[in-house]
């Protein structure tokens, strides 16, 4: 029997079929969202127009810093302006500029109910030989907004959504594990979108057709958007997202701010000077994966040397303990940190767990 999960937001659109006048073309066909706090409308310029071949009006709660995740975080020091974070609003839009995915498509991968298919989540709660609660997997979700593939033939596989500093969403990966949580398949959300349009010979809708052409898609540090809510915690720096979801698994969520903060690069080759700029002021401690003969670790060290003077404030720590310990197989297989942290016992990482 699967362990269900359920995470809740305290923002969401209104359920039903119930439609109000949309504040940017005037028509009735505008959603609005609700405080699942209170039962009450957010102000009226938040929500969803769904006439969104022509107005495109989506002003999301959680995109312009109203109020952000679990209303732990609290921004006002921005007003909100329609439309402007969506940049496919502007037909004039400069495209060396990003295109962002809107937040309506984040959230449809966000059901709480399916929790229950998701196969990465379901090890972590009763496949790892040392089982988390569930009230800490919950946490994890949503901090970094994990998310579940509901259907296709990646159905079950977890989203990894990279937000950036401004809560922009830069991409949505995709990845499917099996009951070892090694993965299996792996792919990016607006790939499997515009699949179904494709194969429906149906029309993109613009922002899928605008953000097909951006230059890079992994853009920003996987949990990048944790930064402005966490300010004071030091950062543990690793490749891939599942890293970083184990490693504050095991050493403890960033409400703490004597524990660190996990954000993930991606891959390998994606460590660049764009995106560690948002470490500036900040202490990293820096995790490679295992290569052979080291390369990744000595290809990041040089990197980071070269970085050094863009981000004068902050200090890279770089961590040889895998490298110290492990054997050549083992450097051959490209281990992470994730691979030792799950043969361990996670309370034995954390006292007061």
């Amino acid at each position: 029997m699967e362990t269900n999960v359920s995470t809740s937001f305290q923002f969401t659109l209104e359920k039903g079929s119930k439609q109000h006048i949309c504040p940017d073309c005037g028509q009735r066909r505008f959603v609005r969202y609700v405080d699942n706090q209170t039962g009450n409308y957010l102000p009226e310029r938040y929500g969803w127009c769904n006439r969104q071949d022509n107005c495109k009006y989506d002003l999301n709660p959680y995109k312009d810093g109203y109020r952000i995740g679990l209303g732990i975080y609290t921004q006002t020091n921005r007003s909100a302006k329609p439309n402007d974070w969506n940049l496919s609003k502007n037909k004039n839009v400069d495209k060396s500029e990003p295109v962002f995915i809107p937040h309506n498509v984040l959230e449809n991968t966000l059901n709480s109910e399916k929790y229950s298919e998701n196969v990465f989540i379901q090890n972590l709660l009763r496949r790892v030989p040392f089982p988390f609660q569930t009230k800490d997997v919950e946490k994890v979700i949503s901090q970094y907004y994990l998310g579940t593939i509901t259907s296709g033939y990646l159905r079950g596989a977890i989203t990894f959504p990279f937000i950036d500093y401004s809560l922009n969403i830069r991409t949505i990966q995709v990845k499917k594990f099996d009951y070892s949580n090694h993965t299996t398949k792996t792919n990016f959300l607006h790939s499997l979108i515009k699949y179904e349009y494709d194969n429906s010979k149906t029309k993109q809708p613009e922002w899928l057709s605008n953000y097909l052409k951006n230059d890079n898609f992994v853009s920003c540090l996987f949990g990048e958007h944790l930064l402005a809510r966490y300010p004071y915690n030091s950062i543990a720096l690793v490749e891939a997202p599942k890293t970083a979801v184990y490693g504050t698994l095991y050493f403890g969520g960033p409400e703490n701010s004597d524990n660190l903060l996990w954000l993930a690069v991606y891959n390998k080759s994606s460590l660049s000077l764009d995106k560690l700029k948002v470490l500036n002021g900040k202490t990293v401690y820096v995790f490679p994966d295992l290569s052979e003969s080291g390369s990744t670790y000595n290809e990041w060290k040089t990197k980071v040397e070269k970085f050094q003077s863009e981000i004068p404030d902050s200090t890279f720590i770089f961590s040889n303990l895998l490298e110290s310990l492990a054997t050549e197989a083992e450097k051959l297989k490209g281990n992470d940190l994730a691979d030792y942290l799950i043969k361990l016992d996670w309370r034995d990482f954390r006292v007061s767990a």
